[in-house]
């Protein structure tokens, strides 16, 4: 983009959000200020990003007429998908007929909102280290993978889902029946395909923030925030901070991973590459098209933080991905299952030192659903994480009424 309009204007810079959850609100702050007029959509109301937009929507974001005859009616001048589900098919004609560009590209939509793509793309086309894997569509065909290919212990996901919903780990034959029948509850679309992987040994897991960015000669330049490490529970992020500690070998190897499958990918914008560490080892494991959860940390540990670092990336503006300082993130839950609850104890959170909270505003909670996340900073990557893991533990969720 070489020109941003005005807002509700003919002269508008439009940007529709496929998908407005707690990371596409914090893009769509970004972006709108720097002027950009922003277009949520969701499968609810007032998702988090709703709030903020300048127009909502709510529709099934997987049902490609309605979404081809709402960027028909809206004619934004790009579309951000944030979530998994949506017509990625539908997304690559919309693309192809010129209505509008997808972020980062349609192609790159439809290989990482399914696993079975970007997987196959990782390992089998860009040769990169991965775990070994196999797709099943039946539980015979799953314990069959199982025994003859990837073996015990193993991690079963549908190919299509987000957050860890529909993944569990498998250590025997008599976890295999309860596997299977949670990773078909668990995706976001239901494409009949499941994906068993090896569990891989590792010493620590990452995300590395891959930023693809116009330069000054107008060429696109590869950018990379400092590594970032996290703990999962079940495939959903709890807790991270920044700098995660590596070896010069094995910092350098995910580099290279990171550049070679963002670059086949393409586009413009902020990918989450996550990846598995074992001494100087590295392992390919997924990649977002966006920002990513675990990155929520960038808010106190960047000078742009990772929201910033998007938006100015699909806009054509300069990015810098230096650190300020370390610092942690942890989440806080909803506790319940009850719509509109309410928050207290926020301020005995903030009276830890050097620490922020976020909450996201979601319209429901659940008592293991992401409702907020509490921020540390300082020298020392230690105790930014107990602080965070502090403040979040002192953000009482309480029924609204």
């Amino acid at each position: 983009m070489t020109r941003i309009g005005t807002p509700l204007s003919p002269s508008a810079t439009r940007i529709m959000f496929l998908g407005c959850g707690e990371l596409g609100k914090e893009v769509i702050i970004a972006l709108q200020r720097f002027g950009v007029e922003v277009i949520g959509v969701d499968r609810y109301e007032n998702a988090p990003g709703h709030q903020v937009a300048h127009r909502a929507y709510v529709i099934d974001m997987t049902d490609a007429r309605a979404l081809r005859a709402l960027v028909e009616k809206e004619r934004p001048d790009l579309i951000v998908p944030e979530i998994e589900a949506i017509a990625t098919d539908e997304l690559a004609r919309i693309e192809a007929d010129g209505l509008a560009r997808v972020i980062p590209m349609a192609r790159a939509t439809q290989l990482t909102m399914n696993r079975e793509g970007i997987r196959r793309l990782a390992a089998e086309e860009l040769g990169l280290p991965t775990s070994k894997y196999a797709f099943a569509e039946s539980l015979a065909e799953l314990q069959a993978a199982i025994d003859n290919d990837v073996g015990y212990p193993c991690i079963v996901k549908p190919v299509m889902s987000s957050s860890g919903k529909g993944q569990s780990t498998i250590h025997g034959p008599e976890d295999v029946q309860k596997a299977w029948d949670y990773a078909k509850s668990g995706g976001r679309v239901d494409s009949g395909r499941i994906i068993v992987e090896q569990m891989i040994e590792f010493d620590y897991e990452i995300t590395l923030l891959t930023v693809r960015a116009e330069d000054e000669k107008g060429e696109v330049s590869t950018h990379f925030c400092a590594p970032i490490g996290h703990i999962q529970q079940q495939g959903d992020y709890v807790e991270s901070w920044q700098p995660q500690e590596m070896t010069e070998t094995a910092h350098a190897k995910a580099l290279d991973i990171a550049r070679t499958v963002t670059g086949n990918l393409g586009g413009y914008g902020l990918f989450g590459v996550e990846l598995f560490i074992k001494g100087d080892d590295v392992w390919f494991s997924e990649v977002s098209p966006r920002p990513h959860d675990t990155g929520m940390v960038t808010m106190v540990t960047q000078w742009q933080n990772e929201f910033e670092l998007h938006a100015r990336a699909i806009l054509g503006l300069p990015v810098s991905t230096a650190l300020h300082h370390p610092g942690a993130s942890a989440v806080i839950y909803g506790g319940m299952d009850e719509k509109g609850i309410a928050f207290e104890d926020v301020e005995q959170a903030l009276h830890v030192h050097q620490t922020d909270i976020r909450l996201f505003g979601k319209p429901e909670a659940f008592t293991h659903r992401r409702m907020g996340v509490a921020l540390a900073y300082g020298v020392d990557v230690n105790d930014c994480r107990k602080r965070a893991k502090l403040a979040a533990s002192k953000v009482r969720p309480v029924k609204g009424s």
